[in-house]
Order: C-alpha cells, then structure tokens, then sequence
C-alpha cells in the first residue's frame, strides 16, 4: 500500500514537472519569436503611379510628371489597403511622382500627419540625353549599339530577365549619351555600377536609421527599375519578375540580423483591399 502511495506521488511529481518543462519551453520560444520580431525591419518598397509620361510611353528616369488621374486613384487605393500597415518612417524620392505617390498613401492609410524624408539616391535610372525620348527609340539605340536588331535585343532582355538585363541596358545607354552629351550641359546617363551603389547605400542607411531610432516597419517609394535592383541586389536569392514591376505595387523586404530576405515582389493585393472598401 505504501509502495503504491509512493509510486503514485512520484508519478504526480513528474507531470508537475513536465508541465512546468512545457510551460518554460512555450515561454521561452514565444520570448525568442517576440525579440526576433523586435529585431526585424520591414521595408515596404511601392511604386509610384502612373504618370503622364508613362501613359505615352516616354522614358522617364530623372525628369519628372504629374500622376495621370488613374494614378493618383491606384495610389489612393493603395493607402486605404495599407491601412492596417502603421508606418514608423516614410522615405520618398526626391521625383514628384514619387512624394505625390507617398503623400496619397499617407491621407489614405490614416497617417496623413506623418513626415516624409526625401532622398535624391531613391530616384530611377538617369537616361541622359535619352530622358523623354519615345521607350521605343530610346532601346532601338541601345540595340544597334550592341549590333542587335530591336527584336532580337528585346528576347534577349527577356531571357536574361528584366533585373540583369536592365543593368547591362544602362551600361550601353551610358557609353552611347557620352558620345551625344556635351559635358557640363545635362547630367550623363549613369553605368550599373553608378546606379547599383547609390540605391544600395540609400537603403542600408534607412536601415541603419531604423535600427538606431527602433522603426518597425517603413515605407519607401520608388520607381520601377530601381526597385528592382533594389531587390535583386539586396537577396541574390530572390525570385525576381520576367518584366517590370507594376505601378502602386508593393515588395516586401525584411532584414535582420544584418541580412535581406526578400519576401514578396510586385503585390497588388493591397491595392486590390483598396478598391474593396
């Protein structure tokens, strides 16, 4: 009778203890999930919306246009599918489409009070002397320069994908505007290597700022070609569209840990919420 007390005590004894384990063990992966979420920076990276000058299919790198009507609604609903996004900090480019862009996201989502920081190492490629010129014309030149019919660049742009291609396409666009531009008159058409290290530095230093001042979550917009390197120059792992990103897209990207993940590219489904309400 006695063995039997004893043996059942001891039995109780251990799923007290185990229980206590479990609990312990809960506790502390819900400590470990909080502070990893603690030490996490999301970006937000949206493109702007459609401007006057894209609707007539002109290159725009550094000069500028209004957002058409249809792209200051696209951005409106962009901010009411954002809504539950609480952004800690918004980065703009210094392009008026671009802080046009950011300023309807913020009246849309409910921080309208909120400060944007606009800076010039956000802006899209520089295309020289071929800014406003036709899209067309201005890859027909890059084509003929490479001794590549504008057909056969165009496959070969989608072979590559529209990340690599876009960074060899400004290398060419480079060395062809020297040959047209007069120095001092207009600012050069930028290399890979030009547009690679402003965008990258622009970022880390949002990061930076982030981890220093304990931003969560951040806004930053952009434009097409420069998110896209963006992305692919931050997570060489990432899986990156065939074409161009859209406008008032959203790409997700994380980083902790001194790493960027990213983690979606090219998200209209904010948009979409957007239209919904």
């Amino acid at each position: 009778m006695v063995k039997r007390k004893v043996i059942a005590v001891l039995m109780v004894l251990f799923v007290v203890l185990v229980g206590c384990g479990q609990t312990e063990s809960t506790k502390q992966s819900s400590d470990k999930a909080t502070k990893d979420e603690k030490n996490e920076t999301v970006l937000y990276f949206a493109r702007h919306g459609k401007t006057m000058l894209n609707t007539v299919d002109r290159s725009q790198g550094w000069i500028d246009a209004p957002l058409t009507p249809a792209g200051v609604e696209v951005a409106e609903s962009l901010g009411n599918g954002l809504s539950d996004v609480k952004f800690d900090k918004v980065y703009s480019s210094d392009s008026g489409r671009a802080i046009e862009t950011a300023e309807l996201i913020l009246s849309n989502n409910g921080q309208k009070e909120l400060e944007i920081t606009k800076d010039k190492r956000l802006r899209e490629y520089n295309f020289g002397t071929y800014e406003g010129m036709m899209n067309e014309e201005m890859l027909a030149a890059v084509a003929e320069y490479e001794n590549l019919t504008p057909e056969e660049y165009n496959n070969r742009m989608k072979e590559e994908g529209f990340y690599k291609s876009i960074k060899g396409f400004a290398d060419s666009l480079s060395k062809l505007d020297k040959e047209k531009s007069v120095e001092g008159v207009n600012w050069p058409a930028e290399d890979s290597q030009t547009i690679v290290k402003r965008l990258t530095t622009g970022v880390d230093d949002i990061v930076k700022a982030a981890e220093k001042s304990g931003h969560k979550q951040v806004l930053v917009v952009s434009h097409g070609m420069s998110i896209i390197t963006i992305l692919g120059e931050l997570d060489k792992t990432a899986e990156l569209p065939a074409g161009g990103l859209k406008n008032a897209s959203i790409s997700k990207v994380t980083y902790k840990d001194g790493k960027y993940k990213v983690e979606s590219v090219n998200d209209m489904s904010y948009v979409e919420k957007g239209q919904a309400k």
